[in-house]
């Protein structure tokens, strides 16, 4: 499929303009191809030559003007329109389109558990082409009035109020102008859960498989979708610009979710079929205001290109977590963003791989490379850049400038020179160089502390490794000097704002930006304790040392969090031997009281210190200190009056065990002693540990299917089988991965899961050279969905040493790459560089 370029776009927009878009899809076809007829309604501006996109399984007629043209003439996914004349013109277009299993275009997905069939669209970046015929570019905005023919018994949701008309038809109120990659249509036999606000109608739909657990969560997504809704019309001027709200939680669904004008759509595992804990349902309450703040940033207002993808997500991102936290009972979201979410973009900034958070638009010239910029850097690092903007501009002038730039740009589109010059509006700072310094540069900054003491006084000076200025706060903290407070308790000196360089709003400083302060040097001096700048921050000797016996008795869980990074980033650097990471888990987290704290710790332990930077020498040690970590929160939490502690703990225990006898044993009872109660998750988290010990086999996967036969149990069947240790498991999950091209999505990734195993590294060896070339074939065969899981999910991340590194670096010299799996190998390799430097300093 020809991608289309940033030059061909502009001119194309140029030459024309749309005005509506009449589509009509047939849902009746058949289980392979719907049928998709459009009339587009345009105008050229000049006499000329254009394109349309489509990507038909047949195209049966294409006319224009009345007059007809020769469907053959289609080239990949363009269809030429040549010698135009300047004026208005109708394109009318019939097609069979082919439904999907990757989570592409239209997907198509029959639930196992009760054989219902579900669709809905995914049009993000370029794939409105799948579905009906288009001018695919996100300048081409356009009314959209929409007919659907389904089943009897569906339901037929879309970007406005849907009114079935009779005999399966359904008719969908024309938008407002909106791009093509907004439209979106889901349909099925759905269970529903509507209601009014604000004089608008609401809903939230799920499968009917899933309807118990829905009913059971319905009130808590409600009520944070309307306190959310309701904060934005507090923050914003324009009103909400749509007539409805709806929420669809669809299976297979590729990211968390899509901010589709009026009909947002979320991956299903957002409906727990399990035990969640606390953080997990704040994060889906993230989920929900960062999607709904995407209804004025994003889809009220639109980026003219794919390089200002950051406007659109950064944005939504900094709202998520700043609105949840104004309007709903998860006040505290900022320490799992810090903990959890942060890292991914420094992680992605550190990179060959990186990018500035407003990339040259040079950088962007097509949309295959528009693709490769949904990372970390354009969330969690431009979150944290706007994050950083409030705090030096100022949370009054920052939303006068955004509310600017909504009504200078509503229903049309803005670039970052917009942007900036509506924030510059509101504000005497000069945000232009603030931008050309945060925004248009790579890389993380360090911050490190240099304490000097005197007999009446200490001082403060930062060593600056890097290019941006930061405003930052300063935490002092002394020890407790109360019994009452326990050991290694430590309380708040003071905090102070410094600028880095010095500006004039900031604690006096000296010339060499030394800041001074009365009395004895603090215990503890944490530089970013609110972490309001994006930098990655190292820790004075002497704070270290109060840190190894009082981290958890640190009063604020932000900061908690603050110093947790610095010791990530300290492993991740070679700084801190990981072993002494674990050790500072094992003396602190059973005194952790906060959740997303615990998971984020927990997590980072799990999945890179002990699988990764940890030799296989060292990792039974290593799972041994998480084992006997997890078994004192387990003991901990007995009382049952933290079930989200103990759920983690729980969690964990399974991952780390070396032994099959305990939890083969809480699988045999149904239970944890003392509880929780198994529910499928834990079934098939125990079940998965076991079969990668090689406790259990095909017999028990089967029965534990027939009694779990729901799409999470299917795929947890797929992930068990692809870990048993054997080689006839291994090359059956192989098969069905890189040659059989039947798994859907989210089977693919649930196999990739299962097979590679820390455990298992001789088992696979003979894999790692294949990995390469069969990934290759697949992403070409599969196109970029598969692509992403096969880098993301399916790469030999525990093939940790040399010869692994030079296969890699080799395979990035292959031509036949795809821009989607060349840029996740290119991270995934840099990753194992970074695995092997650890293991080798340490």
């Amino acid at each position: 499929m020809s991608v289309l370029m940033r030059d061909e776009a502009q001119a194309r927009a140029q030459f024309l303009d749309v005005q509506r878009y009449t589509i009509d899809l047939d849902l009746t076809a058949g289980e392979e191809t719907f049928d998709s007829r459009t009339v587009i309604q345009f105008t050229a501006l000049a006499a000329g030559d254009t394109f349309v996109e489509v990507k038909p399984a047949t195209l049966r007629s294409i006319s224009l003007d009345g007059h007809a043209l020769d469907p053959a003439d289609l080239d990949e996914n363009r269809f030429p329109l040549t010698a135009l004349t300047a004026g208005p013109h109708e394109l009318r277009i019939d097609a069979a389109m082919r439904y999907s299993r990757t989570g592409e275009g239209m997907h198509r997905f029959t639930d196992p558990t009760d054989n219902e069939t579900y669709v809905y669209t995914q049009l993000f970046l370029e794939d409105v082409q799948r579905v009906f015929a288009a001018f695919d570019q996100p300048d081409l905005k356009s009314v959209f009035a929409l007919t659907v023919k389904a089943p009897e018994g569906w339901t037929v949701l879309g970007n406005s109020i849907a009114e079935h008309t009779g005999d399966g038809r359904w008719t969908l109120a024309p938008t407002p102008p909106v791009s093509t990659y907004l439209v979106a249509v889901a349909a099925g036999p759905f269970h529903s859960i509507t209601t009014e606000h604000a004089g608008l109608p609401f809903g939230i739909h799920c499968r009917r498989s899933l309807a118990p657990h829905l009913d059971a969560d319905a009130d808590e997504i409600l009520d944070i979708t309307r306190a959310c809704f309701d904060r934005f019309q507090e923050k914003f001027d324009e009103p909400y610009p749509f007539d409805s709200y709806d929420q669809a939680f669809v299976p297979e669904f590729n990211a968390g979710a899509m901010e589709n004008p009026g009909l947002v759509t979320f991956r299903d595992e957002f409906i727990y079929r399990s035990a969640v804990t606390d953080t997990e349902r704040q994060t889906r309450g993230m989920v929900i205001a960062h999607e709904m703040a995407h209804m004025w940033f994003g889809d009220l207002v639109t980026l003219a290109w794919w390089d200002d993808i950051w406007l659109n997500e950064s944005f939504a991102e900094y709202m998520g977590y700043q609105t949840l936290a104004e309007a709903t009972r998860f006040t505290d979201t900022w320490v799992d963003f810090g903990v959890a979410r942060k890292g991914w973009g420094y992680d992605a900034d550190q990179r060959p791989s990186t990018h500035p958070v407003a990339p040259d638009p040079t950088a962007v010239p097509d949309t295959a490379s528009a693709m490769l910029n949904f990372d970390g850097i354009s969330y969690a690092k431009g979150a944290s850049a706007l994050r950083q903007l409030v705090a030096w501009l100022g949370e009054k002038d920052f939303l006068a400038g955004i509310n600017t730039h909504f009504a200078r740009h509503k229903f049309g589109n803005a670039t970052l020179a917009d942007f900036i010059d509506n924030l510059a509006s509101a504000t005497d700072r000069d945000v232009h160089a603030w931008a050309d310094q945060w925004l248009r540069t790579t890389g993380v900054d360090t911050l490190t502390p240099h304490i000097g003491e005197s007999d009446t006084t200490w001082s403060l000076t930062v060593d600056h490794h890097g290019t941006r200025p930061h405003r930052i706060t300063v935490g002092t903290y002394d020890h407790a000097i109360d019994t009452q407070s326990g050991p290694d308790r430590l309380v708040l000196r003071d905090r102070f704002d410094i600028g880095i360089p010095q500006d004039s709003d900031d604690t006096p400083q000296a010339g060499d930006g030394t800041t001074t302060r009365p009395g004895p040097r603090p215990a503890l001096v944490v530089l970013n304790d609110n972490d309001l700048t994006y930098a990655k921050i190292r820790l004075d000797p002497d704070s270290w040392t109060t840190l190894q016996a009082g981290l958890s008795g640190i009063p604020d869980a932000l900061t908690r969090a603050v110093v947790w990074n610095a010791a990530r980033d300290m492993v991740r650097d070679g700084e801190l031997a990981p072993t002494t990471y674990l050790e500072a888990a094992r003396t602190h987290l059973p005194h952790e009281t906060d959740l997303a704290l615990l998971q984020g710790v927990l997590a980072f332990a799990d999945t890179q210190v002990a699988a990764r930077y940890t030799t296989p020498e060292d990792r039974p040690a290593a799972l041994a200190t998480l084992t006997a970590l997890t078994r004192d929160l387990i003991r901990r939490t007995e009382d049952g009056s933290r079930p989200g502690l103990r759920l983690t703990a729980v969690r964990h225990f399974i991952d780390a065990a070396t032994q099959p006898d305990t939890i083969h044993g809480w699988l045999t009872e149904g239970t944890v002693p003392g509880g929780p109660e198994l529910d499928p998750e834990l079934r098939w988290r125990i079940l998965t540990r076991l079969a990668v010990l090689g406790a259990t086999d095909e017999q028990t996967i089967a029965a534990e299917l027939e009694a779990d036969p729901s799409a999470t149990g299917q795929e947890g069947a797929a992930r068990c089988r692809a870990a048993l240790p054997t080689p006839e498991a291994k090359a059956a999950a192989w098969h069905a991965m890189f040659t059989d091209d039947t798994l859907s999505n989210y089977l693919f990734t649930a196999t990739a899961q299962g097979f590679w195993q820390p455990e298992q590294t001789d088992l696979v060896a003979a894999y790692v050279p294949r990995y390469y070339p069969d990934a290759t074939a697949l992403a070409v065969r599969r196109g970029p969905a598969i692509a992403d899981a096969a880098g993301r999910y399916a790469f030999p991340a525990y093939a940790i040493d040399a010869d692994s590194l030079h296969l890699g670096d080799q395979a990035l010299t292959d031509q036949a790459l795809i821009p989607t799996l060349r840029r996740k190998l290119t991270d995934q390799i840099d990753d194992l560089r970074r695995a092997l430097t650890v293991r080798n300093a340490h």
